[in-house]
């Protein structure tokens, strides 16, 4: 375990380190949005733009796993929660891109990550970290961190859908709409990410029942989140059977996209707030 000054000077290296990723995913955003609006200062250059975010990625990994790496522990406040989902959906966004088009995601995608580490500066937080070493709970927070980043980049990819639909029906192509994927391409996408994000939140939710005095120390009891959480699975798990059975597609896929996403929204992420912004536990 490192020692006090050891700590002190971590702290102060991953301040620096959020603060410059900061600066990156803005500068990064600044010029996306500004391709979009017509005002880009640089040219496109999909490669170079790729390589890039791949660097800030891999410095991301480092403030997400250092603090893993020095002690077995994982700060799960709201900073470093948002930060690490959003870490994730970006490194999926960029693994993505190599095998499907996926351009405009970026636009969503960058801003939030601003966002992410803006909280996470301006709210550290003082909170009791998770210990790692027990591998049924690190297996429950990985599976459902990644099922909470795939269900926000699918309620993503449901925004893209909207802003396209719009768009198509208004006959009005706009800069950010050419650059879309086809319609049809974006919704299998977000099929295809609900399917693999309920199947893990799915692993989730059972780790989360059955194995709680294991991971927690304590017995199961539904509490708020499992009751959001277990909400949403039913919401997206309906989607998913109203698509095989009845070939669920278009606004209505949106709107259940959203809602099931909500729920999660507010049975984590609103938890937190509540718990730490107003309480101050």
């Amino acid at each position: 375990m490192p020692g006090i000054d050891g700590l002190m000077t971590m702290s102060g290296f991953l301040f620096a380190l959020s603060l410059c990723l900061l600066l990156a995913y803005f500068a990064l955003s600044w010029h996306h949005i500004g391709h979009w609006k017509g005002r880009a200062v640089l040219p496109r250059a999909p490669r170079i733009e790729h390589g890039v975010l791949g660097l800030v990625l891999l410095a991301h990994a480092v403030l997400v796993l250092l603090p893993l790496l020095s002690g077995a522990h994982l700060d799960l406040g709201l900073g470093r929660a948002l930060s690490t989902v959003v870490w994730l959906m970006l490194l999926i966004y960029w693994t993505s891109s190599f095998f499907y088009r996926v351009e405009g995601l970026q636009l969503l995608m960058l801003p939030l990550a601003v966002v992410a580490l803006g909280v996470e500066l301006l709210l550290p937080g003082h909170h009791l970290s998770y210990e790692l070493a027990n591998p049924l709970f690190a297996l429950h927070l990985l599976v459902s961190m990644l099922a909470y980043s795939l269900f926000a980049i699918a309620a993503l990819l449901a925004m893209l859908m909207l802003v396209l639909d719009r768009a198509l029906h208004a006959r009005r192509a706009t800069t950010f709409t050419r650059q879309l994927p086809p319609l049809l391409s974006l919704e299998a996408m977000m099929f295809q990410v609900i399917a693999v994000g309920f199947a893990l939140l799915t692993v989730s939710l059972l780790t989360g029942i059955l194995f709680s005095e294991q991971m927690f120390a304590t017995p199961f009891t539904l509490n708020h989140k499992i009751v959001f959480a277990c909400a949403a699975w039913l919401v997206f798990g309906g989607l998913l059977l109203g698509r095989v059975r009845h070939g669920w597609r278009g606004r209505l896929a949106v709107r259940w996209t959203l809602s099931g996403f909500g729920l999660l929204l507010v049975g984590y992420i609103g938890s937190k707030i509540v718990l730490e912004l107003l309480l101050g536990r």
